[in-house]
Formats: structure tokens, sequence, C-alpha cells
């Protein structure tokens, strides 16, 4: 990862790079901080400096409180976690601080899975659900580099979700078997081996690919689990290691020769093999309490289940170190007391480490629920003879013992809730946005006569091509308002929950595209949706208190039209709650102070231009790399033809090409097409490519 960031960064404007002395960091800093983000860094500087345990800043939409994050983090040059309470939300960040720190290490730790079916049993069915999963290659590899990151360097910033209070392996278990190569090390093959195996590497000569290594000779080829584009080639001479050579594992091409590397295990569960042994003794023993307790109790089928189920597994642990659903066992690897809680991405984090949550008000809440919602499901499991009794400690950290692996902690929200406010020791207030954008004005309309006067409004704000969100209390109203619109001829969509993530952000990129207009929603409308183009928020029925009319609520739905010269927010309601005046009170006094701070400065509010790019565009395009895949392949093929090899392949494609296009497979015909203009590039060395992708 960091490689590639190397090459980017150096393609930047240079005088834009800045750097703290003392700080490993080279922050690029495309415009200086602005509006309230110099007072807003120099007190969270100083707050971690003087030793305070938590902080929050207090910043409203639109203020730039990702830049005034990774400013903080740059002076403090510390290694800084990043928490997002979404997948979505932390992609973005991911994106936001890769352009920041364009040469440091930018990492991204997230559940790597697509797909996730927990094992589970439903005690009046007699139904035991199998675990089943799909596994994101990619975004696993991006989990053991950030672990790696951490143990090799301090210019570290990881941006994760909640998953980072999982259980993972044991930092100095991992630390232990690590496997370090230099040039000149006596080592001989069979002890390169051996070491992989216990690493978790398989042995493949066909098909190398990540967390692999083929033997050639006395030539050792390692792809690192770590890596998606590079591997090391270990030539060794008599036990003795002789060279080390980076290479593509594509190409085969040789980058560079290096006097040292380090491999790091292919899985975070990886354990030593005395480790495995003593495991396997306590599993047993562990296995013989709960078997006199399942017959004491006279429950037959329990302990019959629960042996079967246990001795397969102890049986792969001792041939192989490792079997299906490890984890559950992971009290007995790393020798910890009954409720202790497991190890997690925490503990690989320095004790100096700073943590930033974003969106904290929304954070708090899911690191308290994730134990509850996981013992639940654990203990039919153990009760019915599925699982040993230990497998209750594979499990998220709960609250408390997060808060006692905190290190200096700083809340990032708009609307801090209770726990926030009662802990933190500063608040720093960012306010005030670089851009002199305004908080909207709010106003009041009777909820009475609010489906015609939204229309109405609508009408006036499509005229202007600006774009309008409403947000409604349930499902029902939300298509009706929906159907209610497009039958004006308003175009129109509706977001709702069982629209998956990638979906919402392609919906909402079409809305910043003009595809449609109107966006109608009940709850997705808050937290971190960037949408400069919406100048209007209507919320409908604002007087009904809930959770989705609470002050948090409607100040963070109201902020959704701040990124906009012209934002308004009308709230519809026969009566003013208590929320409402909070929400509108608390508005008002930022209006005012930005407002004031504007004529004081001579600012006159522009508005935000944001490029509509994908948001996971950071992250991964799965197609985007398949198909890059497929042409480097060929490319790899086309290289190692003679001239006369390559003189038939260019007439077998023509006459495949012919083909396809008799056949009307045009898609064929294209594809055949691309391939030929690759292997003329080679031939005639002209890019002949160009104005045949062209005509694509």
């Amino acid at each position: 990862m960091s490689e590639h960031h190397a090459e980017v960064g150096d393609a930047l404007d240079e005088s834009k790079f800045v750097t703290f002395e003392g700080s490993p960091f080279q922050l690029y800093q495309p415009y200086p901080p602005a509006g309230d983000q110099p007072t807003a860094i120099e007190t969270l500087v100083e707050g971690v400096g003087d030793g305070l345990a938590f902080q929050t800043l207090l910043g409203v939409t639109g203020s730039g409180k990702t830049f005034t994050m990774a400013n903080t983090i740059a002076r403090l040059g510390r290694p800084a976690i990043v928490f997002a309470p979404n997948k979505t939300l932390a992609a973005q960040l991911y994106a936001e601080f890769r352009e920041f720190f364009p040469r440091n290490a930018v990492e991204y730790f997230v559940s790597y899975y697509d797909y996730y079916q927990p094992e589970a049993y439903v005690p009046q069915r007699d139904l035991f659900i199998e675990k089943d999963s799909s596994i994101n290659e990619h975004i696993e590899q991006m989990r053991l580099s950030a672990t790696k990151s951490l143990m090799e360097r301090r210019d570290v910033v990881i941006v994760a979700t909640v998953s980072a209070i999982y259980g993972i392996g044991n930092p100095s278990e991992y630390h232990q078997m690590i496997l370090t190569l230099r040039a000149g090390d006596k080592l001989g093959q069979r002890d390169v081996i051996a070491r992989l195996i216990a690493m978790q590497y398989t042995r493949n000569e066909q098909d190398f690919q990540r967390g692999t290594f083929r033997v050639r000779g006395d030539t050792i080829d390692i792809f690192p689990a770590e890596h998606a584009e590079m591997a090391v080639r270990v030539e060794l001479f008599d036990d003795e290691v002789e060279t080390l050579q980076l290479f593509d594992p594509l190409t085969g091409r040789v980058r560079q020769k290096i006097p040292r590397f380090t491999v790091y295990p292919s899985s975070h569960y990886v354990t030593p093999r005395d480790t495995v042994m003593r495991a396997v003794e306590t599993i047993k023993d562990e296995l013989r309490e709960r078997l006199e307790f399942f017959h004491r109790d006279g429950k037959l089928v329990e302990a019959q289940r629960l042996e079967q189920r246990t001795r397969f597994d102890l049986e792969m642990l001792q041939e192989l170190g490792f079997c299906k659903g490890i984890e559950n066992y992971s009290r007995h690897f790393s020798g910890a007391a009954p409720g202790d809680p497991p190890p997690t991405l925490v503990d690989y984090l320095p004790p100096d480490a700073l943590m930033l949550l974003d969106e904290s008000h929304v954070l708090i809440g899911q690191l308290n629920g994730m134990y509850n919602g996981d013992r639940a499901r654990k203990e039919n499991l153990v009760n019915y003879g599925f699982r040993l009794p230990s497998a209750l400690d594979n499990r998220p950290l709960k609250f408390p013992e997060f808060e006692r692996k905190m290190r200096q902690v700083v809340f990032v929200s708009a609307t801090p809730a209770d726990y926030e406010k009662r802990v933190t020791g500063q608040i720093a207030e960012q306010v005030v946005r670089p851009t002199g954008l305004v908080d909207p004005e709010i106003e009041v309309r009777p909820a009475s006569s609010q489906v015609d006067d939204v229309l109405t409004e609508i009408n006036a704000r499509v005229n202007a091509g600006e774009r309008v969100l409403i947000t409604v209390l349930t499902k029902r109203m939300a298509e009706q308002l929906t159907e209610f619109l497009a039958d004006h001829g308003v175009k129109v969509r509706y977001l709702h929950s069982d629209i998956d993530t990638v979906e919402r952000v392609e919906i909402i990129r079409d809305l910043r595209l003009g595809t449609f207009d109107v966006l109608v929603g009940i709850n997705l409308l808050r937290e971190g949706l960037d949408i400069p183009e919406v100048s209007l928020v209507a919320i409908l029925d604002a007087d009904k208190e809930g959770f989705l009319r609470a002050e948090r609520s409607l100040i963070q739905t109201i902020g959704r039209a701040a990124r906009n010269v012209n934002g308004k927010a009308i709230l519809y309601a026969d009566n003013m709650t208590e929320s409402m005046k909070r929400a509108i009170g608390e508005t008002e006094r930022r209006r005012a102070k930005q407002i004031a701070h504007n004529e004081k400065m001579g600012i006159t509010p522009r508005g935000v231009v944001k490029r509509i790019k994908d948001i996971i565009d950071g992250v991964y395009n799965a197609d985007d790399a398949r198909a890059e895949l497929k042409e480097a392949q060929q490319r790899a093929k086309f290289e190692d033809m003679s001239e006369k090899q390559l003189a038939k392949e260019i007439k077998r494609l023509e006459k495949q090409m012919a083909d396809y296009a008799k056949n009307l497979e045009f898609e064929k015909a294209a594809a055949t097409r691309d391939q030929l203009a690759l292997l003329r590039e080679r031939v005639f060395g002209a890019n002949v490519g160009d104005h045949v992708n062209g005509g694509r």
C-alpha cells in the first residue's frame, strides 16, 4: 500500500507538503486551515499535550472536520486510529486521509465479510444454522497491511469500523511468528518452508497468489499475504540466503534487490506449534468437564453432539495447526482466564496512539450494543452442545473493557450525545466554515398543508437547478409521498432501509448528478452525507416527539442543507416541541456566530464544489481490478511470444473477430478487437490502441 502512496505523492505539488518538528507525518495541505479550524487544531493539540483523556471536536456539517483531524494527527506525530460508524463513511474517510497523507501509511480495517451468516441454533425448531460467509480477499489484505504498518512504523493512520473491537489473534504471538530474512543469513531451505507453513502460507506451484509460496530448485518465491501486487524471491546457496529480490508476481519482472525482508503471517490467527499443543490439552480438559455436566443432567444428545464436533476440531488442530471456527477456541490459545477480554486491533496500537471517534453520538451506541447481541446467540450454541463454554469468550469487547483500552480520545460530532458530554475534558468548537457558508435558515410552517406546500417549494428549487431532501416518519408515508410527487411530474426517488450500501451510494451520486431532483427518506438523511447540491431540507411532522424528531436528529437533518449558499430548512409542525426549540436555538446560535465572523472578515459565502466521484473509489472497484488483471495477463502472455507466434496470433484473432461479428456477437468482437490492439502495440511499438478504443 505505502509503495503506491509514495509514487502518487511524488506527482503532487511539493510546496503544499507540510511537516512538523518531531512528527513523521507529511501532510499534504492544499489550503491552510481557515474559519474555526486553526483554533480547534490548537485546542486539541494542547489538550493532548496536557494529558486530557477525552476531548470533543464539536464540528458543524461542512466545517472540514476531517481536515482538522488530519492536522491534529500530523502535529502530534503519533499513530492514530479513526473509528467510523459504518463502511460507507469509513470508505469516505479513508479516501480523504489518503489525499492528506499520500506519503504515510493510511490503512483500512473493516469487516472482511461480504456476506456473513453466523453460527446459530433455534431450539424451538431444532434448527442449527452452520456458519456461512464469503470473505472479500482485497479487504483481508488491507487488514493484514494495517497490523503490519502498526508493527513497523509510527506514521500510521488506520480508518476502522466497530470491526476493530472484535477478537483477532494475540499481538505477541503474531509478533513471534514473523520471519525476517536477511541476505547472508544462515538458513536452510527446509527451515524456510517449515516457517512459512507454520505461518499458514500454502505451497502452490500452479497458482501463485496472496498467501502462497512456490519452490524451484534453490529459489523460494513468497507472495506476502498483506501485499496486493508484489512478491519476494529468496535465492539460497548452501544453507545461506544469497540474495533477496522484489518482483512482480504477474510478469515475473524483478523490481529491485533488497538487503532484508520481513514476512508477516498469512492470518491474524496464526499460533506457534507449542501454543497449539498446549491449547489442545486445555480444550480436552474443558471438553471432559462439559461432557460430565451434560451426562449428569441426562442431556445425552447434547453430549454426543459436542464430543463429535470438538474431537474433529482437535484432530485438525493436531495435524494442521488450525481448524474451521478456530476463533471459538481463542481463549485456549491466548491462555486467558474465563471472562477476560479477547485481543483486538486496539491491542496492536502503541500506548501513545490517538483515537478519534467520528460521528461519536452513533458510534458509542454501537460499541455499547455489540456484546449483548453476540452473547445471546452464543449462549444457545453452548447450552445445546454445539460449542464449548469457552466460545463465549470469542466476542467483541464490552463497552467498559473498551473504555479501559482507550488511549487519548477525541470525539468528533456535530451533536455530541450524553456520554461525550459527561466524560469530555474540553470542547473544541468548529462552527465557522472555511467557505463562509452559514447554517440554513429555519422556517416553521403548519403541518396541515405540508404536502401541497412542499410541492410548491420543490418546483421553485428544481427550476433553480437545486435538489431537495424530504424526511418523513414512516415507510408508508414515504411511499405515498413519492407516488404523489411522481404523479405531479417531479423526478423523485425513495431511500429506505432495504437498499444495500452500494445501491445507496449510487442513489446519492445520481441525486448529485441530477438524474432526479428529490430524495425522500426516513432516517437515512443524516450523518456524513455530503450533498452540496441540496438547498432545501423539508422535515414533515416535525412536532411528533420521538427518536426521529429528537433534538440531535433534527440538527443533523437540518445540517444536510448547510453546504449550499441558498440552504434552507422547513419544519412542518402545528406545535413547537422542546426538541424543536432546542434544535432551532442551537442552529440560530451557530448561524449568528457564522454571520458575525463573515462580516468581521469580509467573507462572501461560496458554495462547496465537490467532485462527484464514487465514494468507494478510494477503496476498491472489483470490475476494474478484474479487467486490469486480465489485460496484464494478456500482456505478459504476448511478451513471451516470438515474432512468428505473434503474427500467427494476430491472424487468429482477426479471423475470430470477423466470426463474432458475423454471428452478431458484437461484445465478444469488441473484446477481441481490444486484444488485437494490445498485440499490434507489442509488434509495431506504436500505441495503435488509441483510435480503436476511442470508438468504443
